[in-house]
């Protein structure tokens, strides 16, 4: 009677710590697939040792020795910060980085804040002092919020953010892409701040939300755009590659520019989760993942079949991306070498190939659109 009962007891605690694990994988990833603006899960925040007029000192981590200028943000903050300083003294567990503006809050010492690769915040007028249209493009779950920004061509540059920005990290191209004298789309997906909630609250690493841009390149088109090129950026950049392969008016996009493209859900999971679930938890949060969304564990690379490409396209990649790991760009591109063209930029993280290189990444975007303009 003794044993039974130790056993079944011991049965019970096993059930309760396999329920456990199983909710905590969930947790883990469900919070993976609810990323919205703001850091992403598991990247490092950092503290604000000092600021002056001209730089400020941060913790030190591969994030802020990253070359390249990139947004510090914080809670009621958003500032520029450029390279970094080499040249003057500071603790070794810190770094100095330039500052270039500070467009709201202050950079107070003991401050937590995260490097973005969006520069800015508001519109193209509040942070570029560039004439813009507010305007809603019609989704296919309800009303996105889109700017546009007028140019003389009859091509437009619609443009997709991915992961933990919104749609003002696009403006980072804004002057180079005006100087071109492209018009503009920049347009929110669901999820986004005004946009329609996603079913459940999640998102599909751009397997679903390909629609979103879809709609936009539909409203270009009835807005006088004879021809578009998609510009995404992270799960933007999937959405950008997967509409000009499954939408009806593929036929009207031109071009495709792919900056850290999420090709493997998984590995972009695992990467967001991690600060969640380790170990065991981190198949949990996987495998919990693939029954909300349908993924399968190939299912957006299959998708992603660039054997089926039309446009040519140019993908952008950093070699320190760790949400959208480099080897798969290479692969992509590897099938379509007659229409893909890859430029890598050392030391750029997840969708920041501009931010690390601006002058090498707006030379080779110069090169891959002047045919398509």
């Amino acid at each position: 009677m003794l044993l039974r009962r130790a056993t079944a007891a011991a049965v019970t605690t096993l059930i309760g710590a396999g329920a456990a694990a199983v909710a905590a994988g969930r947790y883990a990833g469900d919070a993976a697939l609810k990323v919205s603006a703001g850091p992403l899960p598991g990247e490092q925040h950092v503290a604000v040792h000092a600021a002056d007029a001209v730089t400020v000192t941060l913790t030190r981590t591969p994030a802020t020795l990253r070359p390249g200028t990139y947004g510090l943000a914080g809670p009621g903050l958003h500032a520029v910060v450029g390279p970094v300083v080499a040249d003057v003294s500071h603790p070794h567990d810190c770094v100095v980085r330039h500052l270039e503006s500070v467009a709201h809050g202050a950079l107070e010492p003991g401050a937590r804040v995260w490097l973005t690769p969006q520069l800015y915040t508001g519109g193209p007028q509040e942070a570029l002092g560039m004439h813009h249209t507010d305007l809603d493009v019609a989704g296919e779950l309800g009303p996105l919020p889109a700017w546009f920004v007028p140019g003389v061509r009859d091509t437009w540059v619609i443009a997709a953010h991915g992961l933990g920005t919104t749609r003002s990290h696009p403006l980072n191209l804004l002057p180079f892409l005006q100087r071109l004298r492209f018009p503009v789309l920049s347009v929110s997906c669901r999820g986004d701040l005004g946009a329609p909630r996603p079913p459940h609250g999640i998102g599909h690493f751009g397997a679903v939300e390909w629609r979103d841009l879809d709609a936009a390149v539909r409203h270009a088109v009835r807005s006088g755009a004879r021809r578009t090129v998609l510009y995404g950026w992270s799960t933007g950049a999937t959405m950008a590659l997967l509409t000009a392969l499954d939408s009806a008016v593929g036929d009207r996009v031109s071009g495709l520019v792919l900056d850290s493209p999420v090709l493997d859900w998984q590995a972009a999971l695992r990467s967001l989760a991690r600060h969640r679930a380790r170990g065991a938890l981190l198949g949990l949060a996987v495998r919990a993942a693939e029954g909300r969304t349908g993924l399968t564990a190939d299912g957006l690379f299959a998708a992603a079949d660039t054997t089926r490409l039309a446009v040519p396209a140019l993908v952008l990649h950093g070699t320190d991306d760790t949400v959208a790991p480099l080897r798969h760009s290479r692969e992509l591109v590897a099938r379509r070498p007659d229409l893909m063209h890859l430029h890598t930029v050392r030391g750029a993280g997840h969708a920041g190939a501009w931010n690390a290189d601006p002058q090498g990444c707006e030379e080779a975007l110069r090169r891959f659109l002047t045919p398509l303009m």
